[in-house]
């Protein structure tokens, strides 16, 4: 069996949002699994110098009227959130809470909370929000809010995030959404057609 697509991502990142809708049906079109990986792109800027898109004058009132069009082209639920950019550390350590045991699941989560997020613009920063939202999309596995609290005090948990990011600088990622596919890198919500082009012709 081929490699997994890795897709890097930052929950704070409306161009991740976009791909994440998309990035599984396009791999498995061409028999391939994808492995997410949330990183905090905050400690990723510490390496790059670079700061948030909304941070930069004239970069960040690009952004905001870019993903309204994206999210007219794709038809996609789009909500620009009062909050953005948020604090993606207590999403994205539940996440990897779930992901070693429950796959799936996980990825589950993270759509679910992309969607809150972006779709309805909620806050999803607190520790509680991200229960409460945990809670109602994985219920069914007999996850509850008071677990999923629990898990984002867990040192192994956020240990894990730290290495995850980490690890991610190692291979090049500076940014969100972050693409490899057998080491080739590919940044940006716009390059998902190259992606596919990558994946059909086996590259160029």
């Amino acid at each position: 069996m081929p490699d997994p697509i890795d897709f890097y991502f930052d929950f704070a990142s409306p161009y991740g949002y976009f791909a994440s809708l998309r990035i599984d049906e396009l791999a498995a079109k061409h028999g391939r699994s994808v492995t997410w990986h949330p990183v905090l792109l905050g400690a990723i800027f510490k390496v790059t110098g670079m700061k948030p898109n909304l941070q930069q004058p004239l970069r960040g009132e690009y952004l905001t009227h870019d993903v309204g069009r994206i999210a007219r082209l794709t038809g996609t639920p789009f909500t620009f959130p009062d909050s953005a950019p948020v604090n993606g550390v207590a999403a994205s350590r539940a996440f990897y809470w779930l992901t070693d045991e429950h796959p799936e699941q996980a990825k589950l989560l993270a759509r679910a909370l992309y969607h809150a997020h972006f779709a309805e613009g909620r806050d999803i920063g607190p520790a509680d929000t991200v229960a409460e939202i945990a809670g109602r999309a994985l219920g069914s596995l007999g996850i509850d809010r008071a677990a999923v609290t629990a898990a984002l005090q867990d040192p192994m948990v956020k240990d894990r995030l730290r290495t995850e990011t980490d690890d991610a600088v190692e291979r090049g990622v500076f940014g969100s959404p972050f693409i490899i596919v057998d080491d080739e890198p590919f940044w940006g919500w716009d390059r998902l057609d190259m992606v596919d082009r990558w994946l059909a012709t086996g590259g160029w």
